[in-house]
């Protein structure tokens, strides 16, 4: 299909939308909206694209970030955990470096062509996939060696024609579906509207063969920061939409089940109100499924709480789709990191960095136990109330119930110090251990990264003390550039369900467009 045909079409659709009315849809615009991807195919093997010599030769850029309307105030943090940390993480198995700047393998070298990195990766049968803004690579899981990349991530759309394959947009995001043991990777196209979501799911386990591939269209309103949670009965997207001013978050469901075994799929959103962003989808970690029919649970956050939505999706009657919420859910008091700006500093320069504080952190991590069922997430806070030091800690949170009645059963903010630690990702483990990543910087130490974790018998509330995945060599400085993460990902290996993957960035030289990533591994000795 020609870009022409995909404009032509994705209007026509977009003209179409809210025809199929749903249930209550509280605090949504309207209706559920039905549309089909506008182009879907078959890629028969990722193996067979070869790379293009420019590929990685753009001049850098910053890529711009739509900031959220609400942060809550200045105010003290009513969860500080601080200094009174007990146990130790554990011990940190083999860590490698991921794609960034000079980062080699079978088809070529990385060179960094903006920022942040957007580092996102996840783990599956016997290999992992990391994909950052603009590049992807494949490592044997036994081995951490690079089977497949770096290759720029529309790689994945080459021969589909329109904007997935032209544009390299970035905001990309990979998820391991457990269930089916395939991966599901997607990136926004927006050179131009119609804005596009590209999304491509895996025929087997193996990211290096065969694809099956779609394009969703959002008309002219710009899908920003999406995220991407896996659930029974669909792959389940959320975006920030803008013009020129915000819009609301959108919530949408993709059909899982189509998209298995690349057949023709639909896509059913909600548009929330311009009171709601930063919303993330639940993504199933562990071999045991939700119950029966569970809706997917979403979360932001607000003032001293957070917003829960139930999505229960109906692929044969959109009118049976639903959207309940937001439930509201009381918190530990807290202010956004920085007022949701730049303020974390970094050794050898005054450039302070991006906190992200104005949204919830990647993944929603959502946890079956039989008994009960759990779903973890953090966001970066500010400790304390000065303003001329407002260092930042990272609040974590478990909530129980989701399906019924959702309570926050623990949660604290990590601060054990006057370091700042922001842009955490957080996971458990089958026994119910948790493992949360973050970034560190200061005015004396260069940007790292670093972990902390809890058994499930700790005393409630609490992490043990952490563990340093890497000490960062430089800083960010120069091109005025602050921007940073703009998230990393804790996911869990899902074939012991005990080991923890963890990916985010550093930087080896100070430096801006310069870039690294790293990823670690680490499981509890207790988790067979």
């Amino acid at each position: 299909m020609s870009i022409r045909n995909w404009s032509t079409l994705s209007l026509a659709l977009g003209s179409a939308m809210g025809l199929a009315i749903a249930g209550p849809a509280h605090a949504a615009k309207g209706g559920v909206e039905v549309t089909p991807a506008v182009h879907h195919d078959t890629l028969p093997s990722l193996r067979g694209v070869m790379p293009r010599p420019d590929d990685f030769a753009k001049n850098p850029h910053a890529h711009p970030l739509h900031r959220l309307p609400f942060i809550s105030g200045n105010q003290a943090d009513g969860a500080v955990q601080g200094a009174s940390v007990t146990g130790f993480a554990p011990a940190l198995g083999a860590g490698f470096d991921g794609v960034g700047q000079g980062f080699s393998g079978p088809q070529g070298t990385f060179n960094v062509n903006s920022a942040p990195p957007d580092t996102n990766g996840a783990v599956g049968a016997t290999q992992y996939f990391q994909i950052v803004n603009t590049g992807f690579a494949v490592f044997d899981k036994a081995s951490k060696a690079v089977v497949y990349g770096p290759m720029p991530s529309n790689t994945l759309w080459s021969g589909f024609g329109g904007p997935c394959e032209a544009d390299n947009d970035g905001d990309a995001v990979v998820v391991y579906d457990k269930a089916a043991n395939r991966w599901v990777v997607s990136q926004f196209a927006v050179t131009a509207a119609p804005y596009y979501q590209c999304v491509a799911v895996s025929a087997t386990s193996d990211a290096t063969g065969a694809w099956y591939r779609y394009a969703f269209s959002y008309g002219n309103v710009f899908p920003d920061y999406p995220k991407m949670g896996v659930w029974p009965d669909g792959y389940y997207e959320t975006f920030n939409m803008f013009t020129n001013t915000f819009q609301g978050a959108k919530l949408c469901a993709y059909d899982r089940n189509a998209m298995l075994s690349g057949r023709a799929a639909t896509q059913q959103c909600f548009q929330l109100s311009t009171s709601y962003g930063g919303v993330l989808p639940a993504d199933l970690d562990g071999s045991t499924a939700p119950p029966a029919g569970s809706p997917n649970y979403m979360l932001n956050f607000t003032s001293n709480a957070l917003n829960l939505w139930r999505f229960h999706v109906d692929w044969s009657n959109s009118a049976n789709t639903t959207l309940t919420g937001p439930i509201k859910i009381p918190v530990a008091s807290f202010s956004a990191a920085c007022g949701g700006g730049a303020c974390v500093p970094q050794y050898g320069t005054r450039q302070k960095l991006d906190s992200l504080g104005d949204r919830l952190m990647f993944r929603l991590a959502y946890r079956n136990f039989g008994d009960h069922e759990s779903l973890v997430v953090n966001h970066s806070v500010q400790v304390g109330t000065s303003r001329k030091n407002p260092y930042t800690g990272v609040r974590w949170y478990e909530i129980r119930s989701p399906g019924t009645t959702p309570v926050v059963y623990q949660q604290s903010t990590y601060s054990p110090d006057t370091t700042y630690r922001w842009m955490g990702s957080v996971a458990m483990d089958k026994q119910g251990n948790m493992a949360l990543g973050y970034s560190v910087s200061s005015s004396t130490i260069h940007p790292g990264i670093r972990y902390t974790g809890r058994l499930a018998t700790d005393p409630l509330n609490t992490l043990q003390a952490e563990t340093t995945v890497i000490d960062g060599l430089g800083s960010q400085s120069g091109s005025n550039l602050n921007r940073w993460g703009d998230y990393s990902a804790m996911t869990i290996d899902p074939v012991d369900d005990c080991t923890f993957w963890y990916t985010t960035e550093y930087l080896r030289n100070t430096g801006a467009f310069n870039w690294n990533t790293r990823i670690a591994t680490f499981k509890f000795p207790g988790c067979q």
